[in-house]
């Protein structure tokens, strides 16, 4: 994994939490905090409890931490792919969109997906709203 990248910081934040999770218990334990939320009641060190509560914890850190990678490893994936206008071919690189063979000179080994460009977005709407326009316009003219 990067190291600075977005992804790192998510399993460090996480992990952060549940060392803080763990030692919290822990201090618990060792303050007798319980014991002076509660009353005053006697204190015994409970070892095995405490032991056996971070252990579970940790189990759970692992099973967490485990889901996450696997997430983000899918993601890193998902985000290796170029997006492709599946009407006019452009290719969106680097904030724009250039020809697909603008792309194929530049010697990229790039799996892609498929979107659309803004401008044959605008020509679907276009042709999407005058279509439209004459079912209306057929509609009126078979009321009439």
């Amino acid at each position: 994994m990067e190291k600075g990248s977005k992804f790192s910081k998510v399993l460090l934040y996480q992990s952060v939490g549940f060392l803080a999770i763990i030692t919290l218990g822990f201090l618990d334990e060792l303050t007798r905090l319980s014991a002076l939320v509660f009353g005053e009641q006697p204190f015994t060190w409970q070892f095995r409890k405490s032991t056996l509560g971070m252990v579970l914890v940790l189990g759970i850190w692992f099973l967490v931490n485990m889901a996450t990678r696997r997430i983000l490893d899918r993601l890193r994936y998902l985000e290796k792919f170029m997006r492709v206008c599946a009407w006019c071919h452009h290719i969106h690189y680097k904030g724009s969109w250039i020809t697909m063979e603008q792309f194929l000179q530049q010697g990229f080994d790039t799996p892609t997906t498929h979107g659309i460009c803004p401008k044959c977005l605008a020509e679907q709407k276009a042709a999407i709203e005058s279509a439209k326009h004459r079912q209306v316009a057929a509609l009126v003219a078979e009321t009439h």
